[in-house]
Parts: C-alpha cells; sequence; structure tokens
C-alpha cells in the first residue's frame, strides 16, 4: 500500500534527477520514495517549482494544501489520467435527473446513519451500565432510519441527516467524559472548542483522503449528488465522506482523548479562528491517523483484508458502477 506524506514544518522541495526529498528549515534532508507515495499533505510554509511539480505529475501524485490553521486551501490535482468522458456523462445525467439524484443521495445519507448508529452501539457494549442516554439516541436514528427515504426533496434529506448528526453529537460527552473535552455544539469556522478543533481537523483530512482516492478512478470529484454540484470545486468527495466520518474520524477522536494521546496542552487559541490544535497535537493527530489507515479488516465480501484506506476505493468503485447502470449502490457499514 503506497503511503501518505505529511509535511508540518517549513522547508523546501526539492528535484535530483528522478529523487524526490524534503529539507526543512535547518537544512535536515529526508528522502522520499516516489513510487512507494500516494498524495501529499502540506502543513506550512514549503517553497517547490514547477520542475518539481511536472515531476509528481508524472507519478501522479497530488498535492493537498492546507493553511496556517490547518484549513483545506487547495490541490495540485495532476492531469487526469483515468477521467472517462463516458463515465463523466453518465455521473452528469444521474445528477441532471432529479429522481436518480435523489435515489443516490438517500443511499449516503442511509449509510451515514447507519455508521453513527454503529459508532453509539460499540460504546453501548462496551457499558454494560449507565448508557441510557445512549442507547435512547441509537432508539431515534433506528427511527430516522425508517423514515428518511420519504423525503421528497435534497433539502428534506439533508434535514434529516441534519437532525441524525445532531442527536449523534449529543452523545459525545458521554463517550469522553472528559472536562477538557466538552462538545456543547457543533461549531467550526471558527472551531469555538478543542473538540470541535479535532472534529474539523479530522474531517479535512478525511475529504482530503478521499478525493485523492477519487484521483484513481474514472470519476469526476466536482460532481456530487448529496452536496450540490455548484461553484464548490469538489463535491462527490463529501457525499462519500458522510459515510466515513462516524468510523474513521470520531473513533479515532474518542480514542486519542480516551488514551490521552491528546490533552489540553495540544491546543492553541488563535485570535479570530478560535481554538486550534498546535502544531505537536497536529503531528500526533496525523500519526494516529495513518496508523488507522493503514489498518487492516477482514472484508466478508471480497474475502481478504483490506486496508482502512483501501475501502475509500472500493466505495468508489461501487458508486461508479451504481452510475453506470451495472448494480445498485449499498454503503459500507461497519460490524466493529
Amino acid at each position: 500500500m503506497k503511503k501518505t506524506l505529511y509535511i508540518t514544518k517549513s522547508g523546501e522541495f526539492k528535484r535530483k534527477q528522478n529523487t524526490l526529498y524534503f529539507e526543512d528549515q535547518e537544512g535536515k534532508r529526508r528522502f522520499i520514495p516516489v513510487e512507494n507515495t500516494n498524495d501529499i499533505f502540506i502543513f506550512a510554509e514549503v517553497d517547490l517549482n514547477t520542475k518539481l511539480l511536472d515531476f509528481l505529475a508524472q507519478k501522479q501524485i497530488a498535492v493537498h494544501f492546507f493553511n496556517y490553521f490547518g484549513y483545506y486551501s487547495g490541490t495540485y490535482y495532476p492531469r487526469e489520467h483515468l477521467n472517462s468522458g463516458h463515465v463523466i456523462l453518465k455521473q452528469s445525467e444521474l445528477y441532471l435527473n432529479k429522481k436518480r439524484r435523489l435515489d443516490l443521495a438517500k443511499r449516503f445519507v442511509g449509510g451515514s446513519i447507519r455508521q453513527m448508529i454503529q459508532v453509539l452501539k460499540y460504546y453501548v457494549n462496551r457499558r454494560k451500565e449507565n448508557n441510557q442516554k445512549l442507547q435512547g439516541v441509537v432508539q431515534e436514528l433506528l427511527h430516522i432510519e425508517k423514515i428518511y427515504e420519504e423525503a421528497q426533496t435534497i433539502e428534506e434529506l439533508m434535514a434529516y441527516e441534519g437532525h441524525s448528526r445532531e442527536r449523534y453529537y449529543s452523545c459525545f460527552d458521554e463517550i469522553i467524559n472528559n472536562p477538557d473535552f466538552v462538545f456543547e455544539k457543533r461549531t467550526k469556522r471558527p472551531p469555538q472548542n478543542a473538540l470541535n478543533a479535532m472534529l474539523s481537523f479530522g474531517n479535512t483530512l478525511c475529504y482530503t483522503m478521499i478525493l485523492s482516492e477519487i484521483y484513481k478512478t474514472y470519476l469526476d470529484p466536482r460532481i456530487g449528488y448529496l452536496h450540490a454540484t455548484n461553484f464548490r470545486r469538489f463535491t462527490l468527495n463529501l457525499d462519500v465522506a458522510e459515510i466515513f466520518k462516524p468510523i474513521m474520524v470520531d473513533r479515532l477522536i474518542f480514542q486519542l482523548i480516551n488514551k490521552k494521546m491528546i490533552t489540553e496542552k495540544h491546543f492553541e487559541q488563535e485570535h479570530g479562528a478560535g481554538i486550534l490544535l498546535n502544531e505537536p497535537g497536529r503531528r500526533r493527530f496525523l500519526e494516529q491517523m495513518e496508523d488507522r489507515m493503514r489498518t487492516t479488516i477482514n472484508h466478508r465480501h471480497l474475502g481478504r483484508n483490506v486496508s482502512y484506506r483501501r475501502l475509500y476505493r472500493l466505495e468508489l468503485y461501487k458508486i461508479q458502477k451504481h452510475i453506470l447502470g451495472e448494480k445498485d449502490y449499498e454503503p459500507f457499514v461497519s460490524l466493529w
């Protein structure tokens, strides 16, 4: 499996013949095996040139840039080497067909709700007592799972999804039970507390990793279905992320807090930007996220072990088959 390279220190990327290396401000060099690199995430001030970008394009390596606050800025997205005009036309046809678009959007929302239920059930089973709150929300989500398909428009569907996530988030304080990480309510730009800062950072990573995987398929990331295709650059990755955020991001955050791998010392207050992970906090989060992405599970349909990161690609293949009319899309649901 190819690796994701995370750059958290300022410095310069350089190409020397067919070798790529990063040199930080202290002059330390880190050589990068390009044949084993899937994509690059840059969280610092880094110098690079067109010669280097051309080399990365040849190797089909996407580079994702994040600003000082850890927010996604943009992507150097090499020329699509797999994009198929036929698939893009089918994507567009499905989007313009209101009935088919709503059907696919419902599949994303249904997958998201089922994943949230699985996460809550995991913690219900771990706690033999004092879990009435979690059990109650599980029942609420099971009810929404039965009625969300009644939605007649994307807007109604988004309302079901939003209510489900609100009830799901209401359980975070019960799961974490740590006064330094109180949820209160979901706040984004800027996040108003440490837990929201972790959620924003983790969700951004999830969106961007899925974008990298879309690049390896015939799909066009600009055409989403639950999230409207408009002037926003990419939307399909946001659709797919709805399914994976509960198990890839939320479960990781619970682990980082409950095992005290991230504590209040890993955050800082930025004027006008709210609470953010500091540099050591980001590095710790990225290290654990990469470990999680490389963890393998037994895929019940394939009958073999696959990495968490590979699950993204497999999900995209299923969506592509749905768009082409080969097989109806059924979202992945975690059993752990």
